[in-house]
């Protein structure tokens, strides 16, 4: 059960990553298709500590909550025709596409009622949903900081994306010192829709 789940995770993250780099695609950039990065091989996906090691250490230490990532496909806003607003669309893509694995997940739960599954899919749908919000929350580097510059105004976009090169030690702060920050806003979102998506 335990590797059928962590299966379902790690290709959720993958499905992520291919999804910025499709639309980035469709977009004008061909950055992630031209290095191979639109496949559903994991191995051009797989870090080591993101994906594999984190998940596994917070599932083992029963932390809570169960994060994990892919390798970022490569993505270069300058091919797009309108570098703000597409880079958000591109950001978007990825937390869009785990809630519509976890809507495919529940409609598969009801056409499949059967106790041995239920523990695995359902479980994902968690993971999918959780992953969707967390990676919606407006803080550099996740996915919702990229969306939100596509919304404020050149001048403040301009002042935002200075932090993202502090990212990964904001979120790591925040998540260490201030997890409140963040999962007090996420637990009752991801509580009410993964009520409506658990039969």
């Amino acid at each position: 059960m335990i590797f059928f789940q962590f299966a379902i995770l790690i290709y959720s993250v993958i499905l992520h990553e291919i999804s910025h780099g499709y639309v980035a695609d469709k977009l004008g950039d061909p950055t992630a298709r031209l290095a191979k990065r639109l496949t559903l091989d994991p191995r051009p996906h797989i870090d080591l500590w993101m994906t594999i090691l984190l998940p596994l250490l917070l599932f083992l230490s029963h932390a809570g909550i169960i994060f994990g990532a892919a390798k970022p496909v490569p993505i270069d806003p300058f091919n797009f025709r309108d570098p703000k607003k597409d880079t958000a669309l591109v950001a978007l893509a990825g937390p869009l596409t785990n809630f519509l694995i976890a809507i495919l997940l529940s409609v598969l739960l009801r056409l499949l009622p059967y106790q041995s599954i239920y523990n695995i899919l359902s479980t994902a749908i968690i993971w999918n949903v959780g992953l969707a919000l967390f990676n919606l929350f407006p803080l550099p580097p996740l996915d919702g900081f990229k969306v939100l510059t596509g919304l404020v105004s050149d001048d403040i976009a301009r002042d935002l994306i200075r932090l993202e090169r502090f990212g990964f030690t904001i979120i790591f702060i925040v998540l260490i010192f201030f997890p409140p920050l963040i999962f007090g806003v996420i637990s009752p979102i991801l509580h009410t829709i993964t009520n409506l998506l658990l039969p």
